[in-house]
């Protein structure tokens, strides 16, 4: 009986044991973090706070002594010397704004100052600022902003200008420069008042004669005086000398 039950009970040779799979109450995890969305994902790459660099100490580095310096462009520079040989030539030059003439406007306004000796001529701001900043003029510069226009002339010709511009609504007189003087709009206005040199000749000439005259009178009214006195009492004594007789 004992070897029959060790045999039942001990295994035999090839045998494969019993196994029992036993399932607990608890699930397995199978939710996985949800990936970022690309847009966020950018937002949040550009405003990522980067810490500023550390300054390198001063003299680190060799310091850069040669300065490269800009090339003029060859039409300006051919601008800046028409610009330059004006200033030179010219008397008067004023500075105009134009608002919205139009061509017809402008050649009828060309014709009416050539009749007088005066030219219109049209520079780039850029060019007036570029000249103008190196020259005696410089003052002139806040006058070339927006579209502008000069008229200009050999001889101040600012009485037969103001007229011409009187008929000309588009254009508005800002200032300009006589005789290497700034002047304003009214400044221009109030030297358009002022005679003419030919008539400031005149009235000198005739203030220095006034004077000489008046001077040549006073020398001469005293000894005419003493004169007049003089033949009175030679013929006061005539009378006398004959009563005696």
């Amino acid at each position: 009986m004992a070897a029959t039950l060790c045999g039942k009970l001990l295994p035999k040779k090839g045998w494969v044991p019993l196994t029992q799979s036993i399932r607990h109450g608890s699930k397995a995890v199978t939710r996985h973090k949800k990936p970022m969305h690309f847009l966020k994902k950018k937002l949040m790459a550009v405003t990522e706070y980067s810490p500023p660099k550390p300054a390198a100490p001063r003299g680190a580095y060799a310091e850069e002594t040669t300065v490269v310096k800009e090339q003029e462009n060859p039409l300006i520079r051919l601008l800046k010397r028409d610009v330059e040989g004006v200033f030179r030539d010219c008397k008067m030059i004023a500075v105009a704004q134009n608002n919205g003439s139009t061509s017809d406007d402008m050649v009828m306004l060309k014709y009416r100052f050539h009749k007088h000796g005066i030219k219109v001529k049209f520079f780039p701001n850029q060019v007036m600022h570029s000249f103008l900043s190196e020259s005696i003029y410089s003052n002139m510069a806040p006058l070339f902003i927006g579209p502008t226009v000069l008229f200009v002339s050999k001889e101040p010709k600012v009485k037969e200008m103001l007229s011409t511009l009187r008929v000309s609504p588009h254009m508005i007189l800002l200032g300009g420069c006589i005789d290497n003087t700034l002047l304003s709009a009214q400044g221009l206005a109030s030297y358009a008042k002022l005679p003419s040199v030919t008539e400031f000749q005149g009235q000198l000439v005739s203030g220095l004669s006034m004077m000489a005259s008046q001077t040549v009178a006073l020398l001469q009214r005293h000894p005419a005086h003493l004169t007049a006195l003089l033949q009175q009492y030679v013929a006061q004594q005539a009378e006398a000398e004959n009563a005696a007789t």
